[in-house]
């Protein structure tokens, strides 16, 4: 079973700040800066503890925790402040991966079973400080919960208890107590300030661990470098793109040390033969490009790398090095991603810079119970359609529908991004 990395930020007064050292020392943080860089930095998964309290500072909390879902390339666990079933049911639909019911809470294990039943067994954690919260309802854990996550270093004594996976906070910040805790049988992942400093290296650690035969989630290669085709220096060339919209960004060369870096780091490493030496892309920009895939291809000559880029990727500030048209034919996009976004664009500029005589401005001056209106009446029109055999009816209709849909969706701040992050949690 592969073990986890999973640093932790905290919700505390209504803002998201990250924990450091032994003690609770709140350090304030951009919601979206930290838990990208903790994405892009090796963690696996990232924990958020909620500290709030009272009702309009749980909202924010909420709040808090949905930027910090929306950023974050990997999934969220979401712990403290659940009372009711409505807070799991909170905590779920803003993107988080799994709520955790804190087993010393009155009430939390009561509602185990409704929680688990009502939104998957999958999606539900139960913390617990000591084995005196656990033994009483052992039953109901096992059956109703997925993993657990300890607050104390009890993790051996549980794992003779429980066959759930165990998520073991701790805060020790020595790498090498890391290494031994995560090495245990009864340790399946590791969280708490020990992992969650922003100078720690969540990547070197995954080597090392690596290297003692701990199972981690680490980049390897299925190809080795002695099965590429280089050319006489020893190089072969990598295509850059970006993961999230398949934008060709730049192209760069490789040799084996650089190839094997970029593996060991995360983080593109390539090799100028002007300089003769490697280089870390963004290493003096801060334009860093973090890697999600790499692939080769049919002759093993030529890399395609799949990024998280950090800015622009070429040298003169735009984002991609490939912003020249030399010559162009005159054709429609129809790709689906292109073509979704170019619409909703239109549409947030009609909003922001209102056209005289325009149906998008107009649908924007009636307001909300207009929109909804045309979305109703819209999905009606497809509903008829869909009885009619003639299938172009049903194109066009659709067509009316999403475009209604886009307004609504800019009438309310959702975005495709939203929309497409959420249908790729699910």
């Amino acid at each position: 079973m592969t073990k986890y990395f999973i640093p932790c930020l905290y919700i505390y007064k209504g803002r998201a700040v990250t924990g450091f050292g032994h003690k609770n020392v709140f350090a304030s943080g951009n919601l979206s800066e930290l838990s990208m860089f903790y994405s892009d930095h090796g963690a696996d998964r990232l924990l958020v503890f909620d500290f709030s309290s009272g009702d309009a500072e749980h909202d924010r909390s909420i709040a808090c925790i949905k930027d910090i879902c929306k950023s974050s390339q990997v999934p969220v666990y979401a712990a403290g402040n659940v009372k009711r079933v409505e807070d799991v049911k909170k905590l779920l639909y803003a993107g988080c991966s799994a709520a955790v019911l804190n087993a010393g809470k009155p009430g939390n294990i009561e509602m185990l079973e409704e929680v688990s039943k009502r939104f998957g067994k999958n999606k539900i954690a139960v913390c617990v400080s000591s084995m005196d919260e656990y033994l009483p309802a052992k039953d109901l854990i096992e059956e109703y919960a997925s993993m657990i996550l300890l607050l104390d270093n009890i993790d051996e004594e549980m794992h003779r208890e429980t066959a759930l996976p165990i998520i073991l906070h701790t805060n020790h910040g020595n790498p090498r107590k890391v290494l031994d805790l995560l090495g245990k049988d009864s340790v399946d992942c590791i969280s708490g300030s020990c992992v969650s400093g922003t100078d720690m290296d969540l990547n070197w650690l995954k080597t090392e661990a690596a290297r003692e035969g701990i199972p981690v989630n680490i980049l390897t290669s299925n190809i080795s470098w002695d099965e590429m085709k280089t050319n006489e220096q020893g190089l072969i060339p990598c295509i850059v793109q970006d993961y999230k919209n398949d934008q060709v960004l730049m192209m760069a060369w490789m040799n084996r040390e650089s190839f094997e870096k970029t593996l060991e780091t995360g983080r593109m490493t390539y090799y100028s033969r002007s300089r003769q030496s490697l280089w870390v892309k963004g290493e003096t920009s801060g334009h860093f490009q973090y890697v999600k895939s790499m692939a080769v291809d049919c002759d093993n000559d030529t890399l395609l790398a799949r990024v998280s880029q950090i800015g622009a990727a070429c040298h003169t500030g735009n984002r991609s090095c490939f912003y020249r048209t030399l010559v162009e034919t005159t054709s429609d996009d129809t790709n689906p991603l292109h073509v979704f976004q170019d619409v909703y664009n239109v549409i947030l500029d009609r909003k922001e810079h209102p056209k005289e005589g325009s149906y998008t401005n107009y649908l924007f001056d009636k307001g909300i119970d207009k929109i909804l209106k045309k979305v109703g009446e819209e999905n009606t029109e497809i509903i008829i359609a869909a009885k009619n055999p003639d299938p172009e009816e049903i194109k066009y209709e659709i067509s009316d529908y999403l475009y209604h849909l886009m307004v609504l969706m800019a009438e309310r701040g959702v975005t495709w991004d939203d929309i497409t992050s959420e249908l790729a949690r699910r």
